[in-house]
């Protein structure tokens, strides 16, 4: 494990936990205490937690972990997860992607699919996102015409939000919007961490003609702060084989069409 899987996983813990020792995150861990005490100084001076004596704790309760100390979260299965969410897309779409991992994940699917290449001047699909790693990393693909919305940064998920960001969707249609969750019920809907990000992921789900949810196990039944839109709105759900026959049969009921990867 390198450093950086190791700094991830450490704050898996302490966002589960709220506050860990050196000696219960060494052996939860399996390293030595010193490598912990490092590690803690590390993402102190990253602004990632807050150094105690002997420990450390979480900034918050609603802990929201940059980006970039999530990706190796679940991996595998955002990976099947994006393949799967990549075939629900036709050549010559317009695609509305939010920020995350998991979108992350279908960005790049979508930009290596085989049958996905352009034909003259118009472009094998059209991709329209408030996603700054998303737009960074398709702007190379001359098949994918890559829309950016405006807006100001969040540095949590590289997206960009507020009104210039919310603006662009009075402009544009989409085929399908492709969102990724913090958490997804059939009570409460899609939800996110940041209302400013709801706000924005909410007016492109409005925008589209087909909505679809992508959330690994983890999100499916949980719910977060910011609501993005109710179940009603929700064509397609694609998850993982983790989730339960109980919850994939509440989507079902509700009209969602779920898709275990």
């Amino acid at each position: 494990m390198n450093r950086h899987e190791r700094w991830n996983s450490l704050l898996g813990l302490l966002s589960d936990a709220g506050q860990l020792t050196v000696e219960e995150a060494a052996r939860r861990m399996d390293v030595s205490a010193a490598t912990i005490r490092r590690d803690f100084d590390q993402l102190a001076q990253q602004q990632m937690l807050t150094r105690t004596r002997g420990g450390a704790v979480a900034h918050s309760v609603s802990y929201d972990l940059p980006l970039r100390y999530k990706s190796a979260r679940n991996a595998s299965e955002k990976q099947r997860i994006a393949a799967a969410t990549a075939e629900l897309v036709r050549p010559g779409s317009i695609v509305g992607l939010n920020g995350g991992t998991t979108t992350t994940e279908v960005a790049r699917v979508l930009a290596t699919r085989a049958d996905l290449h352009a034909t003259g001047e118009s472009p094998a699909i059209t991709i329209v996102t408030n996603a700054l790693n998303i737009g960074n990393e398709l702007a190379v693909r001359p098949h994918v015409k890559i829309v950016l919305t405006g807006g100001v940064p969040r540095p949590q998920s590289y997206e960009l939000t507020g009104p210039l960001a919310t603006g662009i969707f009075d402009q544009v249609t989409l085929d399908v919007a492709i969102l990724g969750v913090n958490g997804v019920t059939v009570e409460h809907g899609a939800t996110c961490q940041n209302e400013s990000e709801a706000d924005v992921n909410r007016r492109m789900a409005e925008r589209a003609d087909q909505v679809v949810v992508v959330a690994d196990g983890s999100k499916v039944g949980r719910r977060a702060f910011a609501k993005i839109c109710d179940t009603a709105r929700i064509d397609v759900l694609v998850t993982d084989g983790t989730v339960a026959q109980s919850a994939v049969d509440g989507f079902t009921e509700a009209g969602v069409r779920v898709v275990r990867a």
